[in-house]
């Protein structure tokens, strides 16, 4: 396999996906750090040269770059164990995937960000109104994650895949984001079991 170069912010949820992905796999990763609240992925060098969009991650592989978390982590698992072989399993896994995108990450993931590390202080009016359709969207998603981890130990088929992987990295973090894991035992066991993984690594690893 070629070289392969992370440039992230390493506190970054969708980042750690790429960094979990690579190690459960074995796979070597470079890491270069981007200060995202110094705004150091907006520099005119960044968006000619890593990504336009001015976002992380971003995987490098040998020449090439692939933005978005997602799809960094569907090209280090591509072939491996963590993508399944039937075909509606794969679809299966794609739909827990866009969940996290669209259902997940824009309300857990965003709390987290506006409360650690922005702080209220900092916030915008705009975003101090959408704080409470946030925390219920987020709250409606770990819901819906519960209920379905309660018939069944990993969200797709019986083995961990990047459906697991994708949406393990901004909940097992989702308290502080004001979020209450109690609330929810499966998911918690959920997290248990992710942890347990040979090469786990943690968020600060």
């Amino acid at each position: 396999m070629d070289r392969l170069v992370l440039h992230e912010y390493a506190e970054s949820g969708n980042c750690y996906k790429v960094r979990l992905t690579a190690a459960l796999l074995g796979l070597p990763l470079e890491r270069r750090e981007y200060d995202i609240l110094e705004g150091e992925t907006r520099t005119s060098e960044f968006l000619a040269r890593i990504n336009p969009n001015g976002r992380i991650p971003v995987l490098q592989v040998g020449d090439r770059l692939i933005p978005e978390s997602n799809a960094a982590c569907f090209y280090l698992a591509d072939g491996t164990r963590l993508i399944p072989v039937a075909r509606l399993d794969r679809a299966d896994m794609l739909h827990w995937m866009f969940f996290e995108q669209y259902n997940h990450e824009p309300n857990v993931a965003t709390l987290r960000f506006w409360i650690a590390f922005v702080g209220e202080e900092g916030l915008s009016d705009l975003q101090r109104a959408q704080v409470p359709a946030k925390r219920a969207a987020g709250v409606a998603a770990l819901k819906l994650m519960d209920a379905h981890l309660q018939r069944r130990d990993w969200f797709v088929g019986d083995a961990l895949s990047l459906a697991d992987i994708a949406l393990y990295a901004y909940t097992h973090v989702a308290e502080s984001g004001g979020f209450r894991l109690a609330d929810y035992p499966a998911v918690q066991a959920w997290l248990r079991r992710i942890e347990s993984l040979p090469n786990y690594i943690g968020l600060a690893d």
